[in-house]
């Protein structure tokens, strides 16, 4: 199955960069998609979790714009270390690092204290969370604290837009953007390609100066 999630991937003109790990399963995942298009996951990360800081190569990243992680990799390891070993590389060479929540109860499995020092490990420049996964972390009246964390935090809030909070040297600043709400038959995959929308733009921006 993993060489066939690589081959599928490589025709979709993605350049992938994969280990194989002797041994051990490829990581599976089934997918509960409920009526009206909200999606639960049942996971088994297999393979994925002897990932090891060695299995990189600091070639991989040359030339890259940005380096996107998930919260939960860092939970356990050694593919924690494999985790946030990259975000030092990509701060030393100028990359963009971005960290997504991604799903509360893992990122909350070992304390909140815990979770909170991962997130700083990794020093990101900016920072996704659900408005749930924002108030498991911080509390719900207490969302500016996401700022301190990251110098940009984006909630996304579904059919209710996001909030964009930024700070600078001197003030912090809040920004609500509203969106278009349509009906989803299968919201599978939606915030992972919001955060790829929103680094492609900003990216872009940045080239622009």
């Amino acid at each position: 199955p993993g060489r066939a999630l690589v081959a599928a991937a490589s025709r979709d003109g993605v350049t992938v960069r994969a280990v194989r790990v002797a041994g051990a399963a490829t990581g599976r995942i089934g997918v509960l998609v409920e009526p009206g298009g909200e999606r639960s996951f049942v996971t088994e990360r297999g393979a994925a979790l002897r990932l090891r800081p060695e299995d990189l190569r600091p070639a991989w990243f040359a030339g890259a714009d940005a380096l996107h992680l998930p919260a939960y990799s860092p939970l356990d390891q050694p593919l924690g270390e494999a985790g946030t070993a990259p975000a030092v590389l990509a701060h030393q060479l100028g990359i963009l690092v971005s960290v997504d929540l991604s799903s509360s109860a893992p990122l909350l499995a070992k304390g909140r204290q815990t979770a909170l020092s991962l997130i700083l490990s990794a020093a990101p420049d900016v920072l996704f969370a659900t408005r749930d996964e924002s108030r498991a972390l911080v509390g719900g009246k207490h969302e500016d604290q996401l700022l301190d964390l990251s110098p940009i935090a984006v909630i996304k809030r579904g059919r209710k837009g996001v909030v964009v909070l930024a700070r600078d040297s001197r003030k912090r600043l809040r920004f609500e953007v509203a969106t278009r709400p349509i009906d989803a038959a299968d919201t599978t995959g939606a915030g992972d390609a919001f955060d790829a929308g929103f680094l492609a733009g900003w990216i872009e921006a940045r080239h622009k100066g």
